[in-house]
């Protein structure tokens, strides 16, 4: 998708996002929201969710695509890459990532962006991926990092 095409569908994507979830605080219904809106207007997201963590564990959460990994080994794979090092992970082939972690063999690049709670505290992360190769950039990362942003955020 071309640059400019794909800031100007974020831009109406982040409108609309913050439009649907005013009415409420609810965590798990703003991802919800997230993973429906990325994965039915955003063409090449194969697969888009949510990996939260409990006890110590990254446990899937609300999603969009195909079935997930329920839990994901510890300290492998881009979403715990993410997690431990505390940032988005842009991976333009997941193939040529160690450790990577194949919930479905038909996912070829994949992006990883932090999910951060009102503390400021990591609980998980947002993942998508694309059946496509270099399907994520950085104007995706920046814009998933400031839809995130929001799940926590009090509505106006």
């Amino acid at each position: 998708m071309l640059e400019n095409k794909k800031e100007n569908r974020y831009e109406r994507l982040y409108a609309q996002f913050l439009d649907l979830t005013s009415v409420t605080e609810n965590p798990v219904s703003r991802m919800a929201t997230m993973a429906a809106l990325l994965h039915h207007k955003m063409d090449y997201f194969f697969w888009v969710g949510f990996y939260l963590l409990r006890d110590g564990e990254l446990l899937v959460g609300p999603y969009q695509g195909p079935l997930a990994c329920q839990l994901l080994k510890k300290d492998t794979g881009v979403c715990w890459a993410g997690i431990n090092q505390g940032r988005s992970i842009v991976v333009p082939d997941v193939h040529a990532f160690p450790g990577h972690i194949a919930c479905d063999s038909r996912s070829n690049s994949e992006i990883v962006v932090p999910l951060t709670d009102a503390g400021n505290k990591i609980i998980g992360v947002l993942d998508a991926d694309s059946r496509d190769f270099n399907s994520f950039d950085e104007i995706d990362a920046g814009w998933l990092e400031k839809m995130c942003a929001l799940i926590y955020e009090k509505p106006q």
